[in-house]
């Protein structure tokens, strides 16, 4: 190795996953933390931690400023956060030190994805069509500088059409820094497939299998798999490579993935992750290979530790992301204290998560993975499920059992699940119990946070108000986005009296009936606590 210390410009379980390969590399590695995060396990785990500013992520964790003037010869972004910011690995280059990705100007070409469309159309891949007027319902807005869901929203009818784009726009200024986005022709039934690419400095690159990311709610994975039930050595010859076609086209170097839309065995691109994904675990377990450590060497000059031919896939294995959210409350994000913790013996878990931990409100709501692999998919998904009811993460909500729902379910079983599998999950069938009410429609931006309030109060008075009462209450915590209203307007049914942002997504509050505002109690750019009132609202004439 060329370098013997690594900065690792992250926080959480993906600092500690990098960090576990450089140790046993015998590299030092040395972390970055914000107020919010002094204590944290990642802290705690490296050789060296330096603080680099206050709890929210713009005032630390993406301070490239500050990042960099903690020590380490190499710089590993982890994903999230800068990962995806050329800017950020062109300061690591500038400064003198190795960066642990791909080259800036590849970020650049694939992080804008209409850019990346044209070079993966003109380097022969498929793609689908986008519009700049007059598109052609249905249609999927994207915003350009980013991913994980952030910025997209998948709009029906031209009367939806405007309120989706300021929405989407919204999220995608707050998320990235950028608010532009692009209109594309979108699949109602898809599956999301994406192809594991890798690339050297000598010119190789393969492909290391695909991955199946089709449960998905509001446009952020839940459970990924590799192999894909829809995909057979033909196709996967195929995707792989229309994959690392699109990869040479940018001269890419490292771990990068390539998303694909499939649908009646076709398929198109749909955009290029220049980092490494959340779900690479998976395909660690049925190729054999340390995706890190391929990272590390990769960006110390070596060539790929293998070549094309020599790739080979053993089993099955299945990820699902635990999160911190409250299944009951349309899954909005939940900060708090972790009372307990004892993860299942049984799996692979990510995670970076201790009993008395706290969970903070300013990053992202994912706080573990679980990762079975077995020599079939049925063995891994029945032993994933297992492994979710067998983990204690007690005193906060946690999506832990929906995720051993859904593994349980029998559409899911057989292979079928696309990208609307949970939107149109049947609620009468019962086969989700508790989580019956739960709508998977991205453009209604959490709705139920507020409608939650006014369809339980009776039944649960614990649990929070709403128009009944006259207030309006935050049910977690997080930032105040927009104020959309005054005292003494009226505001329609399903408008956002509120937006709020908490861990890295925007929530629209609002009330399935007409209301008339009272008083208004917050401001944008406010902080507020669980149970903090809003508004004072009354039912509308």
């Amino acid at each position: 190795m060329k370098f013997k210390s690594l900065l690792v410009a992250n926080r959480g379980e993906i600092a500690l996953r990098i960090m576990r390969t450089a140790r046993r590399m015998g590299l030092r590695t040395i972390a970055v933390y914000s107020d919010a995060d002094r204590d944290a396990p990642h802290v705690r785990a490296a050789d060296e931690a330096v603080r680099v500013g206050g709890p929210a992520p713009r005032d630390s964790y993406l301070n490239i400023e500050a990042i960099l003037r903690a020590p380490g010869e190499a710089v590993h972004p982890g994903y999230g956060f800068l990962s995806e910011n050329p800017a950020f690995a062109e300061a690591v280059l500038k400064a003198g030190r190795t960066w642990v990705g791909p080259p800036p100007a590849a970020i650049r070409a694939m992080g804008d994805k209409a850019n990346a469309k044209a070079i993966a159309a003109k380097a022969g891949v498929p793609v689908l069509p986008t519009y700049d007027k007059d598109p052609e319902f249905p249609v999927m807005i994207k915003a350009l500088a980013g991913g994980g869901g952030r910025g997209m929203r998948l709009v029906r009818s031209k009367d939806d059409l405007a309120a989706a784009m300021k929405s989407a726009q919204s999220e995608a200024q707050h998320a990235f820094g950028d608010g532009r986005v692009l209109l594309e022709k979108a699949l109602l039934r898809p599956r999301h497939v994406e192809v594991q690419v890798f690339a050297d400095g000598h010119g190789n690159c393969v492909h290391l299998g695909e991955r199946d990311c089709s449960v998905q709610r509001r446009h952020q994975k839940l459970i990924e798999e590799s192999p894909s039930p829809a995909v057979d050595a033909k196709l996967r010859a195929a995707m792989g490579e229309a994959a690392t076609a699109a990869a040479k086209a940018v001269g890419y170097v490292g771990a990068g993935t390539v998303e694909f839309l499939l649908e009646d065995g076709r398929f198109w691109f749909m955009e290029m992750n220049t980092r490494l994904q959340v779900e690479h675990p998976v395909t660690e377990l049925v190729t054999g290979f340390d995706l890190v450590e391929w990272q590390l060497r990769v960006a110390s000059g070596e060539s790929l530790p293998a070549k094309q031919d020599e790739v080979r896939f053993t089993g099955h294995a299945i990820e699902a992301r635990l999160c911190a959210e409250d299944p009951a409350r349309d899954f909005l994000p939940q900060a708090g204290t972790l009372a307990r913790w004892q993860p299942s013996p049984s799996v692979r878990v990510d995670h970076a998560l201790a009993s008395g931990i706290d969970i903070p409100p300013f990053y992202d709501s994912l706080i573990a993975k679980l990762i079975a692999h077995a020599p079939t998919r049925h063995e891994a998904r029945a032993r994933l499920a297992a492994a979710l009811e067998e983990t204690v993460a007690a005193g906060l909500p946690t999506n832990k059992d929906f995720l051993a729902a859904v593994l349980r379910d029998r559409r899911f079983a057989d292979g079928e699940a696309t990208t609307d599998f949970l939107a149109h999950f049947d609620p009468e069938a019962g086969d989700f119990g508790e989580w019956s009410g739960w709508s998977n429609n991205p453009a209604h931006r959490s709705r139920g946070s507020a409608r939650f309030f006014e369809r339980h109060a009776s039944r649960d008075p614990l649990r929070g108000r709403g128009a009944g009462d006259g207030r309006l209450l935050a049910p977690m915590n997080g930032r105040v986005v927009a104020v959309n209203a005054k005292a003494g307007e009226t505001v329609a049914a399903n408008k956002a009296l509120v937006v709020l942002e908490a861990m890295k997504m925007e929530h629209g509050l609002d009330f399935p009936f007409a209301v008339k505002v009272k008083a208004v109690h917050v401001a944008a750019g406010a902080q507020v606590a669980p149970g903090k009132l809003l508004m004072e609202l009354e039912p509308a004439a």
